[in-house]
């Protein structure tokens, strides 16, 4: 959930421009995804009745919702980057 913040902080100290913070989008919705399918795969197990169900089930639940809020910000950053070169479009034509 926090590629996207951190890719832009780190703007702010280097050379690149905030625009080309729009690379991390991708590795942003990977990890969420990956955050869904793991926590998925935990609940599967506990519904299996192979773990402890009382820790398992708060880790799962919020591993869920982070991999959600995740793929969340990835969207609303893709968003921001396509209004931002429609904005840049109409402006030069």
């Amino acid at each position: 959930m926090l590629v996207i913040p951190f890719v832009v902080y780190v703007t702010r100290f280097t050379s690149l421009r905030l625009l080309e913070a729009g690379y991390a989008i991708p590795v942003a919705v990977a990890l969420g995804l990956a955050a869904v399918a793991l926590a998925r795969k935990a609940r599967r197990e506990m519904a299996l009745g192979l773990g402890k169900r009382g820790e398992r089930e708060g880790t799962a639940r919020a591993g869920r919702l982070l991999g959600i809020a995740g793929m969340c910000v990835a969207a609303a950053s893709l968003v921001s980057l396509v209004v931002y070169e429609l904005l840049q479009y109409k402006g030069r034509h």
